[in-house]
């Protein structure tokens, strides 16, 4: 069972986007740290898609960009 305000993270959609939204930013992962208030471990983990991260902040980091994560209905491929 995950932990409360955790969510699961592979190499996925999300870890690119904030990688390259770093990058288009010319943002170092220290800045970005800095910048939205979390920790570089927390930044270089997320990048590298660490399979558990708090999800606040993770939104403390897509705020920066202007994002956010928000709930979405499952697309059923069945």
């Amino acid at each position: 069972m995950q932990p409360k305000g955790y969510i699961f993270m592979k190499k996925t959609l999300l870890t690119d986007t904030i990688k390259q939204l770093r990058k288009q930013y010319g943002l170092t992962q220290e800045q970005l740290a800095l910048k939205s208030g979390v920790g570089l471990n927390f930044v270089r983990e997320m990048e590298q898609g660490k399979p558990t991260v708090r999800l606040d902040k993770v939104n403390q980091v897509l705020n920066l960009f202007n994002y956010e994560m928000a709930p979405m209905p499952r697309k059923d491929d069945r």
